[in-house]
């Protein structure tokens, strides 16, 4: 097998050959067809992120063929499409597992994280946290950004309410494209803030369904009833609040951010929330999958080769991405 590899943060990817693995009792053993480019993968590249281990394979949106299992595997067959998200594993007894919430476990395992993800031709995977994918139409271009930027869209979406009738979005990446859609599909209004003369984006926007598309720094033309930060700007959420009525709420998307500069307390005031999202859960992601299922979404993509990755990263970095960039082994 193949793999980009990180062995030091701020270091380019390095292009290496590596056994293929063998899977443990629970695991599985997945041949990549795709994997997209997470703005988390930047934040581990380029050391933002710490990791618990080095060197380690990032990559976190995968979707691939079951080529073996261990042994006492019963729930994921070989020749299987799947896919792997960025929970990677949990306890199960920690207080947080037992109750539901086992996106805030106390010992987790991220994917691409503390266990080498998808960049990748092969990556071993927990069993019981493949993704089954049989009921999406699509290729595995178009499903693979849906395994990050759209689930955890999906759960600040959820987390912004649903009376959240006007929702503005500040950073119009990869999970903003496809979250503009299904809030639009659920009958909202999208307000989309993109960086100052980001006219690219703003344009994608407004041809995805959004009501109004600007710069972070200008005012709405109406009152926002939630808002979600994408970008990982802390500069951004003071701007948020300002923009959203009383009694709104603004949710910070990203597992990384910049700090949030000091404001005042009025902006806070008159009951507003802010609020922020950890992880996601495997019922997020079943929720997410059916809904996209049902209602399949424009998934904007640029794709790379594998040995590219460095390449795709630096595109991230340097916003020329429109939608999502995937590698392809």
């Amino acid at each position: 097998m193949h793999a980009m590899v990180l062995h030091h943060p701020g270091e380019a990817l390095q292009w290496e050959e590596r056994p293929t693995p063998l899977p443990g009792p629970a695991q599985v053993r997945l041949r990549v067809e795709a994997c997209a480019v997470c703005r988390t993968d930047l934040h581990v590249v380029d050391g933002d992120l710490p990791v618990p281990r080095l060197p380690i394979v990032p990559g976190h949106e995968i979707v691939g063929l079951v080529e073996a299992v261990g042994t006492d595997v019963r729930s994921v067959h070989v020749g299987e499409r799947v896919g792997v998200a960025w929970l990677a594993h949990t306890c199960g007894h920690c207080a947080y597992c037992r109750q539901g919430r086992e996106n805030l476990c106390d010992t987790p395992l991220f994917t691409g994280h503390g266990c080498d993800g998808g960049f990748a031709t092969h990556v071993l995977a927990d069993a019981a946290f493949c993704l089954p994918l049989d009921d999406l139409s699509g290729n595995a271009v178009h499903v693979a950004p849906l395994l990050c930027a759209g689930l955890i869209g999906w759960r600040a979406l959820r987390m912004a309410g649903d009376g959240a009738t006007n929702l503005g979005l500040y950073g119009f990446g990869a999970a903003a494209h496809l979250i503009a859609q299904v809030a639009r599909l659920q009958g909202r209004r999208v307000f989309a803030f993109t960086r100052a003369g980001d006219v690219p984006a703003q344009d994608f926007a407004r041809s995805l369904g959004s009501a109004w598309a600007g710069a972070s720094e200008e005012p709405p033309p109406e009152p926002l009833d939630a808002a979600i930060v994408f970008a990982p700007v802390g500069a951004l959420v003071p701007l948020a609040l300002q923009a959203v009525r009383k009694g709104g709420r603004v949710v910070c998307g990203g597992i990384h951010m910049s700090d949030i500069p000091s404001f005042p307390y009025r902006l806070l005031w008159e009951e507003r929330q802010l609020l922020s999202v950890a992880n996601l859960t495997r019922r997020d992601a079943s929720e997410f999958l059916r809904f996209a299922a049902r209602s399949p979404l424009h998934v904007e993509t640029t794709t790379y080769p594998l040995q590219a990755a460095n390449e795709a990263l630096a595109d991230l970095r340097g916003g020329r991405l429109q939608g999502a960039a995937v590698l392809l082994p």
